[in-house]
């Protein structure tokens, strides 16, 4: 049912068959559902964007939270890596001093 010029001739001719009871809420029930499916049709096309837009921002956010993280963990792993080099070097130095002494 595309149009309402086509849904009068259709109870019209409804109406002249006089159909049981049982017939008539079967079609009610399903003009029903129809109706409830055109609603929500319209709904989900005007609310559409709307959750597009809210998505693209969340996307977004985490996309940035990601980047965050990611230079804190870089940021981290430069600070160990300059620690243990410093280490290294006191290490070394003390041990070549030692042996320097030992021979």
């Amino acid at each position: 049912m595309e149009t309402v010029q086509e849904l009068i001739p259709l109870v019209k001719e409804l109406v002249a068959q006089k159909p049981s009871r049982r017939l008539v809420k079967v079609y009610v029930l399903g003009g029903v559902l129809a109706l409830f499916g055109v609603v929500l049709g319209l709904v989900e096309t005007v609310c559409g964007p709307f959750a597009a837009a809210s998505r693209l921002r969340d996307e977004q956010a985490a996309e940035g939270a990601l980047r965050a993280a990611l230079e804190r963990q870089a940021l981290q792993t430069q600070t160990l890596l300059e620690k243990s080099k410093r280490h290294e070097g006191v290490v070394c130095s003390r041990a070549l001093a030692n042996r320097q002494h030992a021979s």
